[in-house]
């Protein structure tokens, strides 16, 4: 157990975390997991791109073009 930890506390960093999550039960685990997931994509704050106008304007011609196929 102590070598366990011990690894644990030496790859596990803040960009790069090692969670350790019970398995007895599969609801329990998967539940974890998703919290852990959600958390860590909500931190990274993500946001659609932004287009120029100039973007938009091809876009919507690509747009156009596929449709009339």
């Amino acid at each position: 157990m102590q070598a366990y930890e011990e690894s644990l506390e030496a790859t596990s960093t803040e960009w790069a975390p090692w969670y350790v999550v019970p398995a007895d039960q599969k609801w329990v685990a998967r539940s974890i997991v998703a919290s852990i997931l959600r958390e860590t994509i909500s931190g990274l704050e993500l946001r659609y791109p932004q287009l120029t106008a100039e973007q938009q304007s091809k876009f919507a011609a690509a747009r156009e073009e596929l449709l009339r196929e």
